[in-house]
């Protein structure tokens, strides 16, 4: 299967710390890689360093074909690659479909003049961007909630929220940073189920930051190990989890346990 992704011997420096350390990564067409490791690992920011918040201080980082390492977020999403964070971050006091139509701006084709004389052409993108937006926000199980402002969702429709922001700029590179974090047992399922869905239906690639071991290794093609920096393993799910490295340094056996539970 073609690479969608290609990182080779990607370094971030903070002065003198090393927060990822030549870490060779690649990532399948339409597989769900995550992305696993103890707090400070450098997970979050290697997930920044693809989607442009950091610039590499050394390393190459190729999609479908094309060098992104120190191109700008925007740019970066423009080529297709999108994102959600470990801290949610919505516009609280708009909509949930103004959140997703502000998801959609990368696509939309309208000029600021164009929107001010109100053009034929302007009216028309924005009349099939809320049909859209709507479309998303039914795809994610917010069907109905388009009007209700983002900070008065649940804790995890505000999750899913976030996520039909982030389809809205139409990704082909999907990256979930905690995507379950503060979920309950049932959320944490109906999540992982549509993470699944965006695969099966709408034909993404997701790579993943997660520490619940169950949804990791249930859902997961391939997993990377990340220990301060540095990757001290990769393989598909019974590997890494049986892999005594991985459990020295991160799983331990009673994680081990409760993933294969």
């Amino acid at each position: 299967m073609a690479l969608i992704l290609e990182a080779r011997q990607v370094t971030k420096r903070f002065g003198g710390l090393v927060a990822v350390n030549a870490v060779d990564f690649t990532i399948e067409e339409h597989s769900i890689v995550s992305l696993i490791g103890p707090n400070g690992a450098g997970k979050t920011t290697f997930f920044n360093v693809i989607a442009g918040l950091y610039k590499p201080t050394s390393g190459t980082i190729r999609f479908k074909n094309t060098i992104i390492a120190g191109q700008p977020p925007h740019e970066i999403t423009r080529l297709g690659i999108a994102r959600t964070f470990q801290n949610i971050r919505l516009f609280n006091n708009m909509s949930a479909l103004d959140n997703v139509l502000v998801g959609m701006h990368t696509r939309l084709k309208s000029t600021p003049l164009g929107a001010v004389l109100r053009l034929p052409s302007v009216v028309a993108e924005e009349r099939a961007a809320r049909v859209q937006a709507r479309e998303l926000l039914r795809f994610v199980g917010l069907q109905g909630r388009d009007l209700v402002w983002a900070k008065n969702l649940p804790y995890g429709d505000q999750r899913r929220l976030e996520l039909a922001r982030a389809l809205a700029s139409k990704p082909s590179l999907l990256l979930l940073d905690e995507p379950t974090a503060g979920m309950n047992p049932q959320e944490t399922a109906a999540l992982t189920r549509l993470i699944g869905r965006l695969r099966s239906e709408l034909g993404l690639t997701i790579l993943l930051i997660e520490h619940d071991m169950k949804v990791v290794m249930g859902i997961s093609d391939r997993v990377t190990v990340l220990d301060h920096g540095t990757k001290i393993a990769e393989g598909s799910p019974h590997e890494v989890q049986t892999n005594p490295a991985v459990i020295e340094a991160y799983l331990g056996r009673a994680a081990v346990a409760r993933a294969e539970a």
